[in-house]
């Protein structure tokens, strides 16, 4: 039995990134994550959750790419999917903001939760850079292997699907432009929504509807941004 055996992952997905389970970063980060939690340590999202991204959007879906970097760290936040919180939980700064621009965008109604969900469902992938940290500690699991791992996710979509949109928001999601094909891939760049630079250019970046634009130019279903009352 390989290490792929023993994970439980979305059948496309587990497929696609089965050899990454047996790599030493991998073993290396399993281990590490086993100690966090022996020492007492709290680690979101809860484990079943870790793979959200990709249980939720499965490989052959996938149509648009959002980058984040590393989970929420506030108890009952996190659930695996990228600028997104748990039901009921309090909308952070970033999405209130990503919330403005489509109202702008798109004029909807800005949503009364947090739950990106249904963006998912519809080939939104929500892919954080790291896919776990410590409670109230930002990035303390960055640099563990997880970049390697969806570096890696960011390759295989960038490979396997066509006329995808990939936004990078902010300079961290930029970094891994590198690993995309601009050639056949659009590729939509901005400040990251963040209180602190949204204001310089991520408000009236139209991606939303630019989004919707690519994927309808090459026969796809646009994104409904809409998000339903939970």
């Amino acid at each position: 039995m390989t290490a792929a055996d023993k994970i439980k992952l979305e059948a496309g997905w587990k497929h696609a990134l089965r050899e990454e389970f047996d790599k030493p970063y991998m073993q290396e980060l399993s281990e590490f994550l086993r100690q966090e939690k022996a020492a007492g340590k709290e680690i979101y999202p809860p484990g079943a959750l870790i793979f959200n991204a990709l249980d939720s959007t499965p490989l052959d879906r996938v149509k648009v790419v959002i980058i984040g970097q590393d989970p929420y760290h506030g108890p009952g936040q996190a659930h695996g999917l990228c600028f997104s919180v748990q039901p009921g939980e309090a909308t952070p700064p970033s999405l209130l903001n990503i919330y403005k621009e489509l109202k702008r965008d798109l004029n909807i109604d800005i949503a009364a939760h947090g739950c990106l969900q249904h963006w998912a469902e519809q080939g939104v992938l929500l892919l954080n850079t790291s896919l776990t940290v410590e409670r109230g500690n930002a990035g303390a699991h960055a640099g563990k292997g997880w970049q390697h791992f969806t570096d890696r996710v960011i390759e295989v979509v960038s490979e396997q699907r066509p006329h995808l949109v990939f936004l990078l928001w902010g300079k961290h999601a930029q970094s891994k432009e590198r690993l995309i094909d601009p050639t056949k891939h659009l590729i939509l760049r901005s400040p990251h929504p963040s209180p602190l630079s949204a204001h310089r250019g991520f408000i009236g970046n139209g991606h939303f509807s630019r989004s919707n634009k690519f994927l309808a130019q090459h026969g796809l279903t646009p994104i409904d941004w809409a998000l339903p009352p939970l």
